[in-house]
């Protein structure tokens, strides 16, 4: 049995680490990518010709050609949660399983969220930014966060987790979401456009597919406060970019916050990060020791089931996994 595990010697430290490499390698023989470039689909193939498992960061893709081209390979595991960039249904025409790591960063994510409230709302970043360069910082009114209106974009875990926390903080919390059930008689379950024109902080955790492309554009913005700010903690897709950078450069919001972009490797991208009321963060949401090692110690615990034939939690084509 053997494993490629697809991530750079840099995205292998900070994202897998050393305790889970240690419990692959307990498993099987573990075939390291040692290039500082990702793999693409040539690269892919000449890598995995003689592995059974590939065990990929999310920039390494799944696309289409590679599964028939691998006849060996039985599993395509995903140490994220992202799993856009694999064609699942090219891999189940082969018969190779695709899973998916759970959401193991819900605490470190939520946690960046309040931090870029506290940040957009006292200037913290802007402040430090002229200190460092030498300038009298401006002296700013803030906002504080205790009542406040903080409107969350998507109910999930992270966004269960977020409004627990703004409720201690004394924050009025409502939530858009219509696949969501609210039991919380705390919480206000509104539409989205009614929750774009209340909230004073809308933060954006909704799932990114088809049918969240482009949520937040030039009608969404539009309807915010123009004392409110965004911030985006999901995925670029679901931004309107050029929208938004209209919005901040007229001053129709106050200002925004983004850990994720339409960049490589779902960066903020540099043309909104550069703005002067825009606070951005390089894709750290999740960067935190117990986040990372959850997902990649699920990927573990994922290859052992797939080696022992049996059918892991995350798989999301177990149906059609014939190469056992």
């Amino acid at each position: 049995m053997k494993i490629l595990l697809t991530h750079t010697p840099q995205s292998r430290a900070q994202y897998y680490g050393a305790r889970s490499l240690e419990g692959l390698q307990a498993i099987a023989q573990v075939k390291l990518h040692q290039s500082s470039d990702a793999l693409d689909a040539t690269g892919l193939i000449e890598a995995a010709g003689d592995v059974d498992v590939i065990v990929a960061d999310r920039l390494t893709a799944g696309p289409s050609e590679i599964f028939p081209a691998l006849p060996k390979l039985r599993a395509f595991v995903r140490c994220a949660v992202d799993i856009r960039n694999i064609d699942v249904e090219a891999a189940s025409a082969a018969g190779v399983l695709v899973t998916r790591a759970g959401p193991g960063f819900v605490q470190s994510v939520a946690e960046l969220a309040v931090g870029f409230m506290v940040d957009l709302s006292r200037g913290v970043s802007r402040a430090t930014a002229d200190y460092h360069s030498e300038r009298k910082p401006e002296i700013i009114m803030g906002r504080q966060l205790a009542g406040s209106r903080l409107g969350i974009v998507g109910y999930g875990s992270i966004g269960r987790y977020l409004a627990d926390i703004a409720k201690v903080l004394r924050m009025e919390v409502l939530v858009a979401d219509p696949f969501a059930t609210v039991s919380d008689a705390t919480i206000r379950h509104v539409p989205l456009d009614d929750l774009l024109a209340r909230a004073d902080f809308v933060v954006c955790l909704a799932i990114a597919n088809e049918q969240t492309e482009n949520l937040i554009g030039q009608a969404a913005l539009a309807r915010m406060q123009s004392h409110a700010f965004f911030i985006n903690l999901s995925r670029g897709n679901l931004v309107d970019e050029a929208a938004l950078s209209a919005a901040l450069r007229e001053n129709r919001i106050a200002g925004a916050a983004m850990d994720v972009g339409r960049a490589l490797d779902q960066m903020p991208s540099p043309e909104l990060a550069k703005l002067p009321n825009v606070i951005a963060t390089p894709h750290i949401g999740g960067l935190t020791p117990p986040a990372i090692e959850s997902q990649s110690l699920e990927t573990v615990r994922q290859v052992e089931q797939i080696v022992a034939g049996k059918i892991p939690i995350g798989a999301v084509n177990a149906d059609r996994w014939i190469r056992r």
